[in-house]
């Protein structure tokens, strides 16, 4: 029945678009060309080429190339305008049934001609052109804007642009945010393939697993169009990778990297390359290979705002392996077929020890904690696919798997623990410091209290087909596109988790066996340090005569194991017309998304009266079917060559994250004696499978000045209103759960709203400097639940202000560029009754560039370069959540490159 629902869905679609598709004189001819520099040595990529009598407009692609199909006969005028190139005209004539083709040199303007294929003004040339032509609001970061910075990964390249910020791990960034929104409502592809996410539970994509390298272009819509997928509330972020036909001549480049991290004294090396080669005119392959080898840590101090403190130090070693490897064949202008794969994959080897402090006078104690753990995670894609023209239709079609995971094998934890009343601190300050006397200090009075070791995998594939096909089309005289198009995407997202806690039969372990020199820690007196070797080698060569925790052993891995299965249909109809110097893009989306779960309601049973422990498991499955219709409108005026105005109004969805959807219940049972009578308590924690997807109507108004150089001036409002916004909240008593104590359950809250400004300027000089800056101001309200009432608080995660600021300068033989960017603090969640919020972040990182020669450059990057902390606090500024600090680190490089 779902194929047959779709099936008709598609057909009457098409038949639509077909009804309104006016005729088309057979005859017409066809415009093909492209822009390039007279030395052919590089595409002009953005480029803007008009025909100024029927005022058509289309862009050049990555390769320079362009296409007008559907021309009638006559003598035409093209004009081609780049920013920071004088624009040129040319004249062309056009027969019935013909091709006329056009060859368009750049380049002859004194503004960026000699520096342009190697500086930093060639990657904001490239971004902005593309930014300019765009059916969309949106922001390009190119390769070599990438280059110009000292960045490690997709999402710090991200960070640069109006609007983002990035959420950070160990200093790192890891996941992107798009005006405030919870990177689980972004949506992430990778050469035109959603990306599922390798961690377990959510569908955000940490976008540190792709080294830049293997980037060729990042842009970011923050307004959608019917052709692209739905769930995008935030925005959707467009991951390219190099390809061959992208470079005028066949490229290749090698990069050695040295880095040093000031907080561990540790040298980290990196190793990557690049190739791109056209084997004949008909064939392409474009490859790139990144191995970064990073050695650093962290030191941090933690409290609960009450009793407790925590002091944490972090020694850590990742490793990034990234590959791409594509294959174009062109057999002529009119067919294209392609071949994209990407590789890449991320460990992270953690060693932690952490001291825990309770304070309760007389019974304060103090918890000596190690983490031994080894995770790695993947991310493989590979799309095959193909565009023909045909006639006066166009056809793309393209088919894709992709797979992501993560692996967590044999994670060790230890506890010990210990009595101790001298311990105090205070805590209303941000890096509270534990004092202690020498009894705390000696492991030798600590016992072995828990020895636990989980096994966590997680695995996340989709496989997808997509069909498009568009036509001109001529409305009233005036030119336009009608385009038509499915898309099938079938997820499924696993989670295993085996987890065994052993609790006795440490009467004869001596603590002070496992003792270590005290670790390097900068935030106070941390005592003895833990051997992590001696740990893994005693439990290894005893694991089998310890005691397991057999019933809190069940609930901890079958309660964390569950699939989730997701199945979506999308088809969509859009037009877009030219109407004197306004441009619209018009039409609507419909998504089916078929939606299953399967886990384990799991419940531990603790009976005093009946002297019953036990762990009761009963599988539980459950499903939903639910869909969309998604209109959008977008809209570009141009009230000349150098002011154009954008307007914008989508309707999108976010599906909830898969462990808020997931088929699992944790339950804990306890009867025990009360005043000589039993009392039970019941307490859960559960998935509901039947939340429904976050719902969006969105708005946005930009105005955007190109001042002719290399430059742009934009300003946006925006507004969000967000429905069935996802909270946590207490169900207890609710049908279903009567007679609980608490259960804990994610359900569907009120409404959402989101609004900001965003103001933008980016500037090249001719003298050599260029200047980036940008700012978002932005405020939002959301409704919560605190101790099961309302509560008014804004999103999670959302700044009110995020910033950027980028000096550069650009001579010959050099360049630098200093960048600074900052957020706001935010309200990151409700902890008890009490706000915790992530305070202000403000980080400076430096780049210098030096050409040894046209192929040979050296270069030096300060990353964090003001010392910047991670700090969370709860209420107020001065009472400690969290500090954690990460130290400057300095990278040292080379790069041959060959043009």
């Amino acid at each position: 029945m779902k194929t047959a629902y779709s099936t008709v869905a598609i057909a009457c679609l098409t038949a639509l678009g077909l009804c309104m598709t006016p005729s088309v004189h057979a005859a017409d001819g066809i415009i093909i060309g492209s822009v390039k520099d007279a030395a052919k040595a590089r595409s002009y990529t953005g480029a803007k080429i008009q025909i100024k009598e029927l005022n058509l407009v289309t862009e050049a692609g990555s390769d320079g190339s362009f296409r007008f199909p559907a021309i009638p006969a006559g003598s035409y005028t093209l004009e081609i305008s780049y920013l920071g190139e004088e624009s040129v005209t040319q004249k062309i004539e056009v027969n019935d049934n013909d091709i006329a083709r056009a060859v368009v040199i750049l380049g002859k303007g004194a503004t960026i001609d000699e520096i342009l294929v190697r500086g930093q003004r060639s990657g904001q040339a490239s971004a902005i052109n593309q930014q300019r032509v765009s059916d969309r609001i949106s922001s390009v970061v190119s390769a070599d804007a990438i280059g110009q910075f000292p960045d490690q990964n997709a999402a710090e390249s991200l960070q640069r642009l109006p609007g983002l910020s990035i959420e950070r791990d160990q200093g790192e960034g890891r996941f992107v945010g798009i005006r405030g929104i919870d990177p689980n409502l972004n949506n992430v592809t990778i050469n035109g393939l959603n990306i599922p996410s390798p961690e377990s539970g959510v569908r955000s994509v940490a976008l540190d697993v792709i080294p830049s390298e293997l980037i060729q272009t990042l842009e970011v819509s923050k307004s959608v169009t019917p052709d692209m997928d739905g769930d995008a509330i935030g925005g959707s972020v467009a991951v390219k990778s190099v390809s061959a036909f992208d470079k005028p001549k066949d490229t290749a480049s090698v990069t050695v990297q040295a880095s040093q991290n000031t907080l561990r004294d540790e040298t980290s090396p990196k190793l990557s390359g690049t190739f791109t080669k056209k084997l004949s005119n008909q064939w392409g392959v474009a490859g790139a290979v990144s191995y970064f080898d990073r050695s650093f840590g962290s030191d941090n101090v933690e409290s609960n705002g009450d009793d407790e403190l925590e002091q944490r130090h972090y020694t850590i070693t990742r490793e990034r392996l990234g590959s791409a490897l594509n294959i174009d064949f062109r057999p002529d202008f009119n067919n294209q077929f392609f071949l994209r794969t990407l590789y890449s994959e991320f460990s992270d080897d953690e060693y932690r020890q952490a001291n825990i402090f309770t304070f309760d006078g007389e019974d304060s104690e103090i918890e000596r904690e190690s983490k031994d753990r080894y995770e790695s995670q993947s991310i493989f894609t590979v799309a095959f696919g193909g565009d023909h023209q045909l006639s006066k239709w166009q056809a793309n079609w393209q088919l894709g798997y992709a797979k992501s995971d993560e692996d967590e094998p044999n994670a060790l934890y230890y506890v010990f623990k210990t009595d101790n009343a001298s311990i105090d601190a205070d805590l209303n300050t941000q890096r509270p410091e534990i004092t202690q006397n020498a009894d705390a200090m000696d492991l030798a009075n600590y016992e072995v209290d828990e020895i636990s070791i989980e096994d966590n995998y997680a695995k996340d594939t989709e496989t997808s087909i997509k069909f498009d096909l568009s036509r001109p089309v001529n409305i009233g005289g005036y030119l336009g596109e009608l385009k038509l198009g499915s898309k099938y995407r079938s997820r499924e997202k696993q989670r295993d988790s085996q987890i065994t806690l052993f609790d006795g039969d440490f009467d004869n372990l001596d603590a002070a066996q496992f003792g270590a020199p005290s670790p390097a820690y900068k935030l106070g007196d941390f005592g003895s340090g833990l051997d992590r070797k001696a740990m893994r080698t005693f439990f290894n060569a005893n694991r089998n005569s310890l005691e397991i925790d057999q019933l809190n052993s069940k609930v901890e891995s079958q309660g964390a194991t569950y699939v989730n299965e997701e199945d979506i249909f999308a088809a969509y109809i859009m037009g877009s017309i030219d109407i004197e110097k306004l441009h619209v893009v018009a039409g609507v989306r419909y998504e089916q998304t078929d939606f299953a779960t399967s886990g384990m309601r799991v419940e531990l049973v603790e009976n005093a009266q009946t002297d019953v422990e036990d762990v009761i498991n009963t599988p539980w499955q459950a499903s939903r079917d639910y869909h969309h219709w998604l209109p959008s409108l977008n809209a570009r005026y141009s009230f000349s060559d150098k002011l154009q105005l954008r307007a914008a109004y989508t309707q999108t969805l976010s599906r909830p994250k898969f462990e808020d959807v997931a088929a699992f219940q944790i339950i804990e049972s306890k009867t025990e004696e009360d005043d000589g009578s039993f009392v039970t308590e019941r307490e859960a924690e559960v998935g509901n499978p039947q939340l429904k997807p976050y719902e969006a109507q969105n708005i946005d108004v930009t105005l955007e000045y190109y001042p002719g150089d290399i430059g742009v001036i934009s300003a946006g409002l925006f507004y969000k209103n967000i429905d069935n916004f996802v909270v946590l909240a207490d169900v207890a008593g609710t049908p279903g759960w009567e007679g609980f104590d608490e259960v804990v359950q994610p359900i569907n809250g009120e409404s959402a709203d989101l609004s900001g400004l965003e103001l933008s300027w980016v500037k090249a000089f001719n003298n050599g400097f260029i200047i980036a800056a940008n700012a978002t101001f932005t405020d939002s309200d959301a409704t919560t639940l605190l101790d099961g009432e309302e509560y008014k608080t804004s999103l999670p995660n959302q700044s009110d202000r995020i910033g950027n600021l980028t000096l550069g300068y650009e001579a010959d033989a050099f360049s630098v560029r200093l960048a600074t960017t900052y957020k706001s603090e935010n309200f990151e969640e409700l902890d008890g009754d009490i706000l915790r919020m992530e305070d202000d972040h403000v980080q400076v990182d430096l780049m210098a560039r030096y050409y040894l020669s046209d192929t040979m450059q050296v270069y030096f990057n300060g990353v964090n370069l003001s010392d910047e902390p991670f700090y969370h606090y709860f209420d107020q500024p001065n009472r400690n959540a969290q500090y954690e600090t990460y130290g400057r680190t300095f990278e040292l490089g080379f790069t041959w490159q060959l043009n």
